[in-house]
């Protein structure tokens, strides 16, 4: 009798490691790289919790399904450089080690920005603008002080963010006001005297509006008529149920890359909750006072609105699909809906469902989605 438990007990054993190797196979199977690969990287902005190992949930879904990561905030100036010359890595260092453990392309984002940089990059001891040589060499320094710092291992920077309006002009930032627009040029220079072999971005938001698109263009081709190193655009891809038209985002998509540059989507979400205005944008310095009527879904989705963002998600991703020989990466921001900016912005205190996993670090149905469009796909 001892024997055969023992040889009961033995091949218990055997088939449960067996329907573990199985799930570990199904898994893999159903992982959004894996579907995606040979098409383009699939990308996620990761926060700090999920860097430092503390959401252990999260690492598992980012380690399965992405194959390139962005730092959510970490890498920005307000935060690398708080104090004119002390720099704190600490983040940062833990990011980009997770990126190169884990074999993922690691983005750096982002070395210029208007937004999110310490109130010292623009001010002398006085509070009074700086001059124009002062900025150079502050925006030099601090360039030229990350970027060799992860020379070699981050593989692209995001150089220049959010740099023109909506309507094609140039943003009236403190580093156009004091420098002028060759402070963009400036920045692609240092970036590549820094590390010369790492790819080199320019990222905005709202890039399928016509006057946005055109002056873009426009830039770009000017900056490689200098001798300007500029590797991709960055389409950030903060959308709404109705903006933008896939119409309008696949003239965008052929227009930059019809340039000569590579195409990313980047921070891609989608919210499904009414706008506070009339202006559709990404910009930050955006706010809106909480009204329960802004906040339609605290307890959950109707079913109605899940499957219209799912819908829509599917849409898009077939668009991105269909002009994968353009797309080197396509990177979601942020990874389940809990942690999403959108939740806060433009309206603190919303429930909102922008991401593909939810609150619960489980796959909605649109992941099994993008999975069977791309393997359809020879």
């Amino acid at each position: 009798m001892k024997l055969k438990s023992h040889y009961f007990v033995i091949s218990l054993l055997i088939t449960i490691l067996l329907a573990d190797c199985m799930a570990g196979e199904r898994k893999s199977e159903n992982s959004l790289k894996d579907a995606l690969k040979g098409k383009f990287l699939i990308g996620v902005a990761m926060n700090a919790n999920q860097i430092t190992g503390k959401d252990t949930a999260g690492v598992r879904l980012i380690k399965q399904h992405f194959n390139s990561i962005t730092p959510e905030n970490c890498m920005k100036s307000e935060i690398l450089q708080p104090e004119e010359g002390k720099f704190d890595f600490t983040l940062a260092d833990q990011y980009v080690d997770f990126g190169q453990k884990n074999n993922m392309f690691i983005v750096g984002h982002t070395l210029i920005w208007h937004s999110q940089a310490p109130k010292w990059f623009f001010v002398d001891k006085d509070g009074k603008d700086v001059s124009r040589d002062v900025l150079i060499e502050r925006m030099k320094n601090h360039i030229y002080t990350v970027v060799e710092r992860y020379k070699g291992r981050v593989n692209g920077w995001d150089v220049v963010n959010e740099a023109i309006e909506d309507d094609g002009s140039f943003r009236k930032s403190k580093f156009y006001q004091i420098i002028g627009e060759d402070y963009i040029r400036l920045a692609f220079k240092f970036a590549h005297e820094a590390d010369p072999k790492a790819e080199l971005y320019y990222n905005d938001y709202s890039m399928s509006k016509k006057e946005k698109r055109d002056a873009v263009v426009k830039m770009v081709k000017n900056l490689q008529s200098q001798g300007v190193k500029i590797d991709g655009i960055g389409m950030q891809g903060h959308m709404t149920m109705d903006f933008p038209t896939l119409d309008e985002e696949e003239k965008s998509i052929v227009a930059f890359s019809g340039t000569g540059v590579k195409v990313m989507i980047t921070e891609l979400d989608l919210t499904v909750l009414p706008s506070p205005g009339s202006k559709v944008s990404a910009d930050v310095a955006l706010s809106y006072e909480y009204q329960k009527q802004l906040n339609p879904y605290p307890d959950g989705l109707p079913d109605s609105v899940a499957q219209a963002a799912h819908d829509r998600y599917a849409a898009f991703f077939k668009l991105f699909l269909k002009h994968a020989d353009k797309i080197k990466r396509v990177t979601i921001w942020g990874l389940t809906d809990g942690q999403s900016w959108r939740n806060n912005w433009p309206v603190p205190g919303r429930t909102d469902y922008p991401l593909l996993f939810d609150r619960n670090y489980q796959p909605k149905p649109i992941v099994e989605t993008i999975i069977k469009e791309a393997k359809s796909i020879k």
